[in-house]
């Protein structure tokens, strides 16, 4: 007799199908990205240790925008005419204490750091309210450095001279403040330059509570000739940060092009000429650089047209590193004998706080700046979830208990769906006797067989593949969960209870030290902390629910599924784990209270006692060998 149940054959083979899924997924976006991740970190330092340019500076820190066709645009050099390259500090706090023109400090709740008075560049940042990791010792996010440290990354914005001979403020200008004091959000500072031939500049930077700086801009003409500039604002980074190469976001240059919509380039995409972007005639956006929490973005007058570029340089001998810039180029500015003008731009440098973004785009208006998030292609389900979260926290106050409780919804919204499924998973359950009867009479027809087990499905009106149906819903759920785990900051260290201190980042306990016990650390692969045990117990608990198998294939690959998935997500991120375990536990009850009211026998008891027994079995014959 053939007791192989073609239905459960079905089942199992789309299991094994959605688990496949699961797993490529999992390689795809997470460990095969870790690992490039964990190759170009150690290729960054070995370049670091044994490359001919190591330890020198860079022959030239970009430059400024060039205008097609104009020439001796002083904008791109020193006001004498050469451009220098910066003497490079050992480390960060150097370059800044030798600096001996002076800088203006920075002060307000979200950012510390320094204007320099040489350049006039946004070049020293800190975010004072994140840590690098989540020991409250650790040190502050550091997000701009000057060029004469080891890795700079600054913000710069200035003139170019449509014709040839006018001096320009460059970047070894050095400005004077007027007045004194730090930038905070009640005093913005204001910064001046004489050319000594006419043209006298004025840079007012304010900054708010947060991470958006207003730069105004002004000259004044006091010759006796009318003088066209074109404004300019770029950002310049030198070296690739060593959190480039996750798939599941974008990292690298970004930016939205008016009409043209969402510009992105990866780090190692921007290295190619190929990759490079010149876009004409912008009316509306932004461009700037984003990592997978920080950002730094130029924001133009959202009504000018503007040329936007995206580059980025390969390491040579001359560079020392991989370069990165974004900028772009207003249209030419007239100032008449005598009168002067003003234009004024913006600059978000900070971190990707999604309330912070998404309220700039509305209060001043900046087209589509809630890009800068990636959302993914499933942001219709990302980012309600988000906000869902979100509110719940502010309810709530932990995110822990905000996602356990965004389960609970989640469920109820598919509750009517998963009990249709969970029904006539129990009314396939009790007509197994009739199937055994229609498979042995027909056990030499297969067609005929399947034709009255399909008529027996549609007399009981039972769907055979709707076991199936609560994984598949859980799916779009977990990878979204996923998404807003993964690029949201406002679950970057966001503790839970106990040992997770940080919800975005997998259990950092493990089962093969015994969750720390033992004095030695595991590696990597054998990080199977108590939340991913946990959700591995539940799977299979939730799984011996269901009668055994009649085919031992099938039993074996569903007894070995709750172990693959627990090895699994052991990497994925905690509050995600967490998710999983409880809304097996709520499946686990679901399926129970629908079982029973369906009169179907629950075989939860007597499949885990025979699931039990070989080893109970093993280690009674143990014990009998050693007596």
């Amino acid at each position: 007799m053939n007791n192989r149940d073609p239905d459960n054959s079905q089942n199992i083979l789309i299991a094994i199908g959605l688990s496949m899924v699961v797993l490529f997924t999992w390689q795809y976006f997470y460990a095969g990205p870790k690992m490039k991740a964990e190759q170009e970190r150690i290729a960054i330092e070995n370049k670091a240790k044994s490359g001919p340019a190591a330890g020198t500076p860079p022959a030239t820190e970009g430059a400024p925008p060039a205008i097609p066709g104009a020439t001796g645009q002083a904008g791109a050099t020193a006001p004498d005419g050469s451009a220098p390259s910066p003497a490079k500090a050992a480390t960060r706090s150097a370059a800044i204490a030798s600096d001996t023109t002076g800088r203006v400090g920075i002060a307000t709740p979200s950012l510390i750091g320094s204007i320099g008075l040489k350049g006039g560049r946004i070049d020293d940042l800190v975010l004072a309210k994140y840590r690098e990791k989540v020991n409250p010792a650790s040190p502050n996010v550091v997000l701009f450095s000057p060029s004469e440290a080891p890795e700079p990354y600054f913000a710069e914005f200035g003139w170019v001279a449509e014709t040839a001979g006018q001096k320009m403020p460059g970047r070894e200008t050095v400005w004077t403040q007027t007045g004194s004091g730090k930038l905070t959000q009640d005093s913005p500072v204001t910064l001046t330059w004489d050319n000594g031939t006419g043209l006298k500049f004025q840079r007012t930077i304010a900054l708010d509570a947060n991470y958006m700086f207003t730069i105004a801009d002004r000259v004044e003409n006091t010759t006796s000739a009318n003088v066209k500039l074109h404004p300019y604002g770029r950002i310049y980074r030198y070296g690739t940060p060593l959190v480039a190469g996750y798939y599941i976001l974008h990292e690298g240059l970004i930016g939205v092009a008016g009409e043209q919509g969402l510009q992105e380039i990866t780090y190692g995409d921007a290295r190619k000429p190929e990759n490079h972007k010149l876009l004409e005639n912008v009316v509306g956006g932004w461009l700037g650089i984003t990592d997978k929490y920080w950002a730094a973005a130029l924001i133009p007058d959202q009504k000018q047209p503007f040329r936007a570029r995206f580059t980025g340089t390969p390491q040579s001998a001359q560079s020392g590193a991989d370069t990165y810039q974004t900028d772009y180029l207003m249209p030419a500015v007239s100032v008449g004998p005598g009168s002067s003008e003003t234009v004024q731009s913006r600059l978000y440098a900070g971190a990707k706080k999604v309330e912070l973004i998404e309220g700039y785009q509305e209060k001043i208006g900046i087209k589509q700046f809630d890009l800068m998030i990636d959302w993914g292609w499933f942001y219709f389900i990302t980012k309600p979830l988000f906000y869902l979260i979100d509110w719940l926290y502010k309810l709530i106050g932990n995110f822990g208990i905000a996602i356990l409780a965004v389960t609970v919804i989640v469920k109820a919204a598919f509750f009517p769906l998963a009990n249709k499924s969970y029904e006539s998973m129990g009314k396939m359950k009790k007509l197994q006797p009739e199937m055994e009867k229609l498979r042995e009479r027909f056990k030499d027809d297969k067609a005929r067989q399947q034709q009255e087990l399909m008529a027996l499905y549609q007399k009981e009106k039972i769907n055979p593949l709707a076991g199936c149906l609560p994984i598949l819903l859980q799916i779009p759920v977990f990878f979204a969960l996923y998404k807003v785990l993964f690029v949201t900051i406002d679950m970057r260290h966001a503790p839970f209870f106990g040992w997770i201190k940080d919800l975005s980042a997998p259990d950092p306990t493990s089962l093969f030290n015994l969750f720390g016990l033992l004095p030695f650390a595991v590696p990597e692969f054998l990080h199977i902390g108590v939340w991913p045990l946990l959700m591995g117990i539940t799977m299979w608990i939730q799984m011996q629910l269901n009668p055994k198998q009649p085919d031992p294939t099938q039993q074996m690959v569903f007894n070995w599924m709750p172990v693959l998935f627990t090895f699994l997500l052991a990497t994925f991120p905690a509050g995600l784990v967490i998710y999983w375990a409880w809304n097996n536990v709520l499946s686990i009850a679901q399926q129970w209270t629908i079982m029973k009211r369906q009169g179907t026998e629950v075989p939860l008891l007597d499949n885990i006692k025979s699931t039990l027994a070989p080893i109970g079995r093993l280690l009674g014959n143990s014990g009998k060998d050693k007596s």
